[in-house]
């Protein structure tokens, strides 16, 4: 039986329906985006992840979110432009989302509860916390904003 994780929907940045069961990866590594943030120069450090690890199951998905800080104010087409112009992105971006609160995307809310924070704090701090998904949703890691995208290829490895 599929992890409900893998079956939550989730709309991509060009309107269409996804769940994360759709995606044929070993190890998925999801991360709440921002294009005006200090840590925006991570999608680069992300789109390497993509390109070094991709043929070998790694997915890196992108989830804008304007919950900090008014960081992500444009709207899909924008960022997936800013995005690909920037940055070279080629990874999976999807539709603009919220992390903490009432309206926390149902995605969020699960990985939350299988990887708090620091302190057993479930709230997201900052645009570029990272979750990474492994042996079919059994392993979920959480990586705070600061922790570059480099930092976590032997977390990758590991589960390759």
């Amino acid at each position: 039986m599929r992890d409900p994780l893998f079956e939550i929907p989730c709309l991509t940045i060009n309107g269409q329906q996804k769940t994360l069961a759709e995606f044929d990866a070993k190890v998925l590594l999801v991360v709440n985006t921002a294009s005006k943030c200090g840590f925006t120069p991570q999608y680069k450090g992300l789109e390497a992840l993509w390109q070094r690890y991709g043929e070998q199951g790694l997915l890196v998905l992108g989830f804008p979110c304007d919950q900090f800080g008014h960081q992500e104010p444009g709207d899909e087409e924008q960022i997936a432009t800013f995005c690909e112009r920037n940055f070279g992105v080629s990874f999976p971006l999807f539709a603009k989302v919220r992390v903490n609160g009432g309206e926390a995307h149902p995605l969020f809310v699960e990985l939350k509860k299988r990887a708090p924070g620091f302190l057993g704090s479930k709230a997201i701090k900052w645009n570029f916390t990272k979750f990474l998904i492994a042996d079919e949703g059994r392993s979920v890691e959480r990586f705070a904003s600061r922790t570059s995208p480099d930092a976590l290829a032997a977390h990758i490895e590991t589960y390759l």
